[in-house]
């Protein structure tokens, strides 16, 4: 099988370095070129072709953001931002993947004191995009992980119940190319949307609460980085932050949020295994489930909980994922109940509430 070509953007020769260090460990990736600037970034992307593409945030001259364009329309070719772990440095990445970057991953920090988990991360994501790359444009969604026996389309589980009414809390979980989808459905919802919601994204520390005040700035929700004591109510979306995993307990009536750190159990933190879990056993039937565009198969404990307590799954399709790895082992494992692509996700969590658009309020 081929090497996965790949050229290293990063004005930084440290970084430079330390890039190409960590994926010369690989012998499944050949870095064909490096470059110190945005627009040195876009010249060699034409004249190496290469599979991916990392590509620093911040740059003199066009900087990040603009190379990421220009490439992204010229040839497509999947491009991983290499962000630092700021405020300034998640808002750049968030309009990077608007931009059409398909992924990122955090610096490694000062004292490298991360560079095994950052390597493990770059060596995943540029395997995942880079074996897709020579495939036409509307195949590169197709998973890589999953069997290819497997359905693209689950057999609809349990059918609607009479009546949506009685969903009390809508838990959203997503990684790989969630953010661009978050940004289409969440601003999508009104402020009169019948239940709070819990979403769990996939991402490094410093980068959620960033993410919620984006979300939060698009919208008629109130979006914010979940806390510790929060009331889970309706009218909120509730951020699980980066490095916590959500547990969900009853006080004075009220179900609010308590905040736990990870015990080693799960790979991601925070998990949609655990948060699809919490919901079903503190809402039991009046859970719904989101399923949408993420990379293995978080979600599918968790969300068979919430099945197996009455509750209801949504899933994204595979045509509108970025990666279609975490909505398919949801539906392989017989767990979801109606899919829509991305343009529609919104509509159907009205519809299923018993909401039109109609009585959305901005």
């Amino acid at each position: 099988m081929a090497r996965v070509k790949v050229l290293v953007v990063d004005d930084s020769a440290f970084m430079r370095q330390a890039i190409v260090k960590m994926l010369e460990g690989s012998e499944d990736i050949e870095v064909v070129a490096t470059a110190r600037s945005g627009e040195e970034g876009v010249t060699r992307a034409e004249e190496f072709e290469p599979d991916v593409i990392t590509m620093d945030v911040e740059m003199p001259g066009i900087g990040g953001l603009e190379a990421v364009r220009l490439i992204h329309e010229r040839s497509r070719t999947p491009i991983i931002m290499v962000s630092a772990l700021t405020r300034e440095g998640a808002e750049t990445t968030f309009r990077a993947l608007e931009l059409g970057a398909v992924d990122f991953i955090a610096k490694p920090d000062s004292v490298y004191a991360n560079i095994k988990d950052v390597q493990r991360d770059l060596l995943t994501k540029i395997a995942l995009f880079g074996r897709r790359t020579a495939r036409p444009a509307v195949e590169r969604r197709t998973p890589v992980s999953a069997p290819l026996s497997a359905p693209t389309q689950p057999i609809l589980g349990t059918p609607p119940r009479a009546s949506h009414e009685f969903f009390e809390c809508t838990a959203i979980g997503t990684s790989t190319g969630g953010p661009v989808a978050l940004s289409k459905i969440i601003p999508a919802l009104p402020a009169t949307y019948p239940t709070p919601i819990l979403l769990v994204q996939h991402m490094p520390l410093g980068f959620t609460r960033p993410l919620a005040d984006r979300l939060n700035a698009q919208s008629a929700l109130h979006v914010v980085e979940a806390a510790e004591g929060m009331i889970v109510a309706r009218g909120t979306v509730l951020v699980v932050p980066s490095g916590k995993q959500l547990e969900l307990r009853r006080s004075f009536g009220e179900i609010v949020i308590a905040l736990r750190d990870d015990d080693g159990s799960s790979l991601h933190v925070p998990s949609v295994d655990v948060l699809a879990s919490q919901t079903a056993m503190a809402f039991g039937s009046g859970a719904l489930g989101v399923i949408l565009t993420g990379m293995g198969q978080d979600g599918v404990k968790g969300l068979r909980v919430l099945k197996d307590r009455g509750g209801y799954v949504l899933g994204q399709n595979e045509a509108t994922c970025v990666v279609y790895g975490m909505p398919r082992a949801a539906a392989v494992a017989g767990l979801v109940d109606r899919v829509e692509p991305l343009e529609r996700i919104a509509a159907a969590l009205l519809e299923l509430t018993h909401r039109s658009f109609g009585e959305s309020e901005r």
